[in-house]
C-alpha cells in the first residue's frame, strides 16, 4: 500500500513537472526563443523602421546575433521609424531602437513631436550618417531645392525621422507645408509614387544606398536634388545635428557627388535595462560589425572610435563601461 502510494505521488509529481515544463515553453515554436542565459532579460525587441530600410536590415542581423549569443528572444519590430521608436521605448514596449539623432535630441528636450522630455531613453552609440536623399524625375523641372515649392512631395511616414528633418530643411529654405502638397509615404511607397507619376519629388533619408531608391534608379531616369552646403551650415546654427555631406559619385548612377545634408543615426536603449545587460549587448554589437556591414553597407561607417561622438542622449552606464574597457 505504501509502495503504491509512493508510486502514485511520484507519477503525480512527474506529470505536474511535465505540465509546468510545457507551460514554461509556451513560446518554444519560435526559432528565436531561448532561456536568456547570460542576460537578466530574456526578450530583446529592436524597433527599426520600414521593412526595406537599413534600420530593419541591420537590426535583423543584430537580433539574430543576440538570439544565438544569449539564447534570448530577440527580433525586430518594423515601425514608422524614429519618433515612433522613441515612444515605444517610453511605453516600455521595446528594449532597443534605431533612431535619427535629431529626433532623439527633440525627445530629450521635450520639443516638436514630444510634449514632455523623454525619461527612458539612453544611448548606446552614435552610428552612421543618414543622408537626405531628395529624388525627382529627370523631366520634372526640379533642379534646386527652391524648385520644390508648389510640388507634390512625399516627406516620409508622418512623425518619422525622415518627416522631421524634411520639414526642418523645408522651413530652413523658407518653404512650409502650406507651400507644397504633402504625402506621408515610406520609402517603398514613395518610390512607387514617383514611378507612377503621382509624385513630383520625395525625401528618402537613410544610409547609403537606400534599397528602394536604388531599385527605382534602375527603372526610372531620376535626378537627386542638391542641398547647398552653405544652407546646411546656416540651418545647423539652430539644428546642430545637421552636417553638410555628399552622396558619392555612382551611388545611384550619378556622374558626380551630390551635396546634401546628413544626420547621424543613434542606437538607443531603455534606461532601465541593467548595466550588465547593456554592457553585453554593446559588446556583441561592436564585435559583430563585419556581419552588420555584410547585411547593409551603411554599417561600414559605424566605428568604435566614433561611437561616442555627437551623443544626443545620456550614455547608458553599461555602454560606458564597455567603451572605458576599450
Amino acid at each position: 500500500m505504501i509502495k503504491k502510494k509512493i508510486g502514485y505521488l511520484l507519477a503525480t509529481a512527474l506529470l505536474a513537472g511535465g505540465i509546468l515544463t510545457a507551460c514554461g515553453n509556451d513560446n518554444s515554436d519560435s526559432s528565436e526563443g531561448g532561456d536568456g542565459e547570460g542576460l537578466d532579460t530574456n526578450i530583446v525587441t529592436i524597433a527599426t523602421g520600414g521593412a526595406s530600410g537599413p534600420y530593419n536590415i541591420i537590426g535583423t542581423t543584430l537580433a539574430e546575433k543576440y538570439s544565438s549569443e544569449y539564447g534570448v528572444n530577440s527580433r525586430t519590430q518594423t515601425t514608422g521609424a524614429s519618433v515612433e521608436n522613441v515612444n515605444l521605448l517610453e511605453q516600455d514596449k521595446v528594449e532597443l531602437a534605431f533612431t535619427m539623432s535629431d529626433v532623439v535630441s527633440q525627445a530629450v528636450a521635450g520639443e516638436v513631436s514630444f510634449e514632455q522630455p523623454a525619461e527612458k531613453v539612453n544611448q548606446i552609440a552614435a552610428l552612421y550618417p543618414n543622408f537626405v536623399q531628395i529624388v525627382t524625375t529627370a523631366d520634372s523641372g526640379i533642379e534646386t531645392f527652391e524648385d520644390l515649392k508648389g510640388k507634390r512631395i512625399a516627406v516620409g511616414d508622418q512623425n518619422s525621422g525622415v518627416e522631421v528633418n524634411a520639414r526642418t530643411l523645408l522651413n530652413g529654405h523658407g518653404i512650409t507645408y502650406d507651400d507644397i502638397e504633402v504625402d506621408y509615404l515610406g520609402y517603398a511607397e514613395a518610390a512607387d509614387g514617383l514611378r507612377a507619376g503621382q509624385l513630383d519629388a520625395a525625401f528618402l533619408t537613410s544610409g547609403l544606398p537606400n534599397a528602394s531608391l536604388l531599385e527605382l534608379s534602375e527603372t526610372l531616369d531620376i535626378r537627386l536634388v542638391t542641398v547647398d552646403p552653405a544652407d546646411v551650415e546656416q540651418i545647423a546654427k539652430d539644428e546642430s545635428y545637421f552636417v553638410a555631406m555628399e552622396i558619392p559619385e555612382g551611388t545611384y548612377g550619378n556622374d558626380e557627388p551630390i551635396p546634401t545634408a546628413a544626420i547621424m543615426n543613434a542606437l538607443v536603449v531603455h534606461a532601465d535595462m541593467s548595466e550588465d545587460d547593456v554592457y553585453e549587448l554593446t559588446k556583441t554589437f561592436f564585435e559583430n560589425l563585419d556581419s552588420l556591414v555584410n547585411s547593409h553597407q551603411a554599417a561600414a561607417d559605424i566605428s568604435l572610435e566614433a561611437a561616442q561622438e555627437g551623443l544626443v542622449a545620456p550614455l547608458h552606464p553599461g555602454a560606458e563601461r564597455y567603451f572605458n574597457e576599450q
